[in-house]
């Protein structure tokens, strides 16, 4: 019961700053582009890999931190629900090089943030 607890908390804290990052890049972007939810990906991947790879090198939080933080606050300011319905939208809308330049930057920048946050840890840590 203590793990379910802990994500739902996580959950709520990452909702609502998901909700407050999307909030000011539409208001500073927006909302032509699927900029927020390109942003709150980007963002919630770098801090799983600088998360992740802390938690493997140098911290051993209980499994209810470690669940709070990677499946509620993390799993709920980052989407792929949101991306997907980005993606649908900018096709029904026949903007086929926004959906390709989209699809192909979230891929690429998600994953490279991830990488980037572990390689940060591992120059901290080593």
């Amino acid at each position: 019961m203590n793990l379910i607890i802990a994500v739902a908390v996580g959950g709520a804290i990452g909702a609502v700053g998901r909700y407050l990052v999307s909030g000011i890049v539409i208001q500073q972007m927006g909302t032509q582009f699927p900029w927020s939810t390109l942003t709150v990906n980007i963002v919630g991947s770098l801090l799983m890999g600088i998360l992740a790879e802390t938690m493997k090198l140098t911290w051993s939080p209980t499994p209810e931190i470690k669940a709070m933080l990677t499946v509620g606050i993390l799993g709920a300011f980052t989407t792929f629900s949101a991306f997907s319905l980005d993606v649908v939208g900018l096709f029904e809308r026949g903007e086929f090089v926004s959906l390709v330049s989209y699809t192909l930057l979230s891929f690429i920048s998600c994953v490279f943030a991830l990488v980037f946050g572990v390689l940060v840890v591992r120059m901290i840590f080593s």
